[in-house]
């Protein structure tokens, strides 16, 4: 049947393509990407499915705000470079995107075939064509570097090369600005190298796109901690940028407060991804040190917590325990990564808590004081409140302990720079919204550094508000 020909009912009896992944047997014990990715005939199906709806939601649902359906109607009749070119209008990301961003409880959840259907999980599957059409432009060579208009004189410094850190780099030097990228670390990508495990973003994605920046020609600085090797407002005065860009994250982690914190043994998840996706340390001769934990608690129920417990599956671990406080139902992790874990022989301890790490005679941890929970009224967000059962718990032998609770605003930058204005969390506050200015003039803000911990895709619709009000400041 030819795409056009298709009626509702037919598209809607169309079933969801099923995404090729490796078996878990074999993908628990190495960090190869676990998603496979769908073939043409597969791709071409699932666009198939879409309703080409005259008002849709899906655009609505994505903060960026790609032409979905014409994308989508693309890979439909076959012309898949029309498709990412489509989507490249108005997002630099597309194959990071494709792989980690939730598209369920943003595009997908708007989709009125998912609505028909009376289930999300039977949505057009969005981001998996997203992800299929830039893995084609990749694997055919057909990558096209965006066209840079004549150079400008002006210089903008982006602190950070992580999502809204890259996007804003890309759209500023599209209007012919001068653009240097700094980053803290030895390698680009900011959470997406350190906090994104392979088997679920693989490191060879990260490095084309930001060889694409490169093409267009951004200049990038590596180990170049601003706040420490150059003041922001140094910045200006010292190396006469004309406007900054603050996009260094929210990668400074959290911890609970309970007794033996302080034990050999317990670590944050960040501080253990980090070893494990940056420094490589699964890979066994690398340089930096990883613990090798036989008994792992996972503490949390996000997304880090998925990577942190599956990353220790794949370091060696017997067992790996995620332990969360509410139900399944309340996990803010994404389901497909929940189920990939329990595939993967991860156990989930609902309705439990720690309220103390145990520790042995030289200081390494041995068990977990853990309490039971109920569930009782919702909180501010909605979600039922965790309530601790009294005199009910009991201790589990660990040996580690990988704390996944959240994280705050790394403090270097806005300590060094009073102008700057922070929440109580440490988060920069816009002066205003729709551009992503700072209080300090001439200084844009955007991603984690200003929404607290988010998703890649709300970091990249940071940054292209941020890059708006660059480029606005800039011509006058």
């Amino acid at each position: 049947m030819q795409n056009e020909t298709l009626t509702t009912k037919q598209r809607l009896a169309i079933p969801p393509q099923k995404m090729p992944e490796l078996s878990p047997e074999i993908r628990s014990k190495n960090m190869d990407e676990v998603a496979v990715g769908y073939t043409e005939e597969q791709a071409i199906t699932e666009a198939k499915r879409c309703l080409f709806c005259k008002k849709p939601g899906c655009i609505e649902g994505c903060p960026v705000r790609i032409d979905i359906p014409a994308f989508i109607a693309n890979i439909a009749s076959g012309d898949f470079q029309s498709a990412i070119d489509k989507i490249k209008e108005t997002s630099l990301l597309p194959a990071v995107c494709g792989r980690v961003c939730p598209q369920e409880k943003q595009c997908q959840k708007k989709c009125i075939v998912g609505i028909s259907l009376k289930d999300v999980e039977k949505s057009v599957a969005i981001g998996r064509l997203e992800r299929f059409a830039a893995d084609w432009e990749r694997e055919n060579g057909t990558v096209k570097i965006p066209e840079v208009k004549p150079e400008t004189g002006k210089r903008v410094a982006v602190i950070g090369s992580g999502p809204a850190g890259l996007v804003v780099a890309a759209d500023v030097r599209r209007e012919g600005h001068s653009v240097t990228v700094f980053e803290a670390f030895h390698k680009l990508g900011g959470v997406m190298r350190y906090g994104i495990p392979e088997f679920r973003l693989p490191n060879s994605i990260v490095d084309k796109e930001i060889e694409t920046l490169k093409k267009m020609g951004v200049k990038f600085e590596t180990n170049f901690v601003v706040g420490k090797t150059r003041k922001l407002a140094d910045l200006f005065r010292k190396d006469g940028f004309d406007a900054v860009f603050v996009g260094s994250g929210a990668g400074l982690p959290l911890f609970m407060g309970i007794p033996g914190e302080d034990l050999n043994g317990v670590f944050s998840a960040n501080e253990f991804l980090t070893r494990a996706n940056l420094m490589r340390a699964y890979e066994g001769d690398a340089d930096t040190p990883i613990w090798h934990g036989k008994q792992v608690a996972v503490l949390g129920g996000g997304n880090v917590a998925m990577d942190a417990a599956r990353v220790a599956l794949r370091l060696g671990a017997e067992k790996v325990r995620v332990i969360y406080r509410r139900t399944a139902a309340e996990m803010p992790a994404r389901a497909e990564e929940i189920h990939h874990a329990m595939e993967e022989g991860v156990e989930f301890c609902y309705l439990q808590n720690p309220s103390e790490i145990l520790g042995d005679e030289k200081g390494f941890v041995r068990a977990l004081k853990i309490d039971r929970y109920k569930l009782g009224e919702p909180d501010e967000k909605g979600r039922p409140r965790p309530v601790k059962i009294e005199g009910d718990f009991f201790e589990l032998p660990v040996d580690t302990v990988l704390v996944s609770i959240g994280n705050s605003s790394n403090p270097l930058i806005s300590q060094g720079t009073p102008e700057l204005k922070v929440n109580k969390r440490g988060n920069i506050e816009l002066s205003n919204a729709e551009t992503n200015a700072t209080y300090m003039e001439r200084v844009f803000a955007g991603g984690d550094i200003v929404l607290g911990a988010a998703t890649v895709i709300l970091a990249m619709g940071e940054g292209r508000r941020a890059a708006k009000g660059i480029n606005q400041l800039l011509v006058v």
